[in-house]
């Protein structure tokens, strides 16, 4: 279950209100919400590398529900996906095609087509490497066993360049795929409004038959108190109150004490 945008913002506006602290507009609210949630999704992976260590160590709590390491990965499974790139045929190039904007790619897929058919996980290589290993008659990749690099390339349509990956056998039909599995950038977050009789701001849910554009967060539930801590921390320095910045830092700083110890 994800966050939704309008209690965080309510929450916020209450708390800054109550201690007359100043008024948050919701333009204002969707820049810091949308940093916020960014801090939180990029806490996840050095948090997931300290409790790796722990596994290691063989000091890792492995109760139900007391797993760390479960625990983030729990909450990065909304924005893990598995996508199908594009090729882009004047280029020899495979890029993503769909509006996911993509943080990390994970296994790759090749599937060759024909008979025999292959779906071959595709090993990722420096771009050195590449060159060495596609040139040698004794290292060349196969079908059951293919490489990729990583670049960029600005395909057809296109006016900028965009992450591409190059496959090597490079496939030869239509019917030959690459599929990616990666994590995703959470979808910025936006609180969506109309203008009420008296000129007030007027919350506009989604799926409300309105046209609404109100995006929640993607973070877990779990996430609501934490959201609400960090947007507070930075409204303290939008508007310059070393209170509320010194407050939401020691809540903030207790929390994550809490979480790793």
């Amino acid at each position: 279950m994800a966050v939704s945008v309008n209690t965080v913002y309510q929450t916020v506006l209450y708390i800054l209100n109550k201690e007359q602290r100043g008024y948050v507009t919701p333009a204002e609210f969707n820049s810091i919400a949308d940093l916020a949630q960014k801090e939180i999704f990029n806490s996840y992976f050095p948090d997931g590398n300290q409790q790796n260590r722990v596994i290691q160590n063989n000091q890792e709590n492995d109760t139900e529900f007391f797993n760390m390491f479960k625990d983030i990965s729990y909450k990065l499974h909304p924005f893990e996906k598995q996508l199908n790139f594009t090729y882009d045929t004047a280029g020899a190039f495979f890029y993503n095609g769909s509006s996911s904007e993509i943080f990390k790619i994970g296994e790759i897929i090749s599937t060759y087509s024909g008979q025999p058919q292959y779906s071959s996980p595709t090993q990722l290589v420096s771009k050195k490497d590449f060159d060495k290993i596609t040139r040698s008659k004794l290292t060349t990749p196969t079908k059951q066993h293919p490489i990729f690099i990583t670049t960029s390339a600005t395909p057809a349509g296109f006016t900028s360049p965009v992450l591409a990956l190059k496959v090597y056998p490079n496939p030869s039909l239509s019917t030959d795929t690459v599929s990616v599995n990666c994590l995703t950038n959470p979808s910025t977050p936006n609180w969506d409004f109309t203008i009420g009789v008296v000129g007030q701001y007027v919350f506009n849910p989604p799926n409300s038959g309105t046209g609404s554009a109100t995006v929640n967060f993607e973070l877990d539930i779990s996430e609501q108190t934490n959201l609400i801590i960090k947007i507070l921390k930075y409204f303290g320095v939008v508007i310059n109150n070393p209170t509320i910045i010194e407050v939401a830092a020691q809540e903030e700083q207790a929390t994550e004490v809490n979480l790793k110890s």
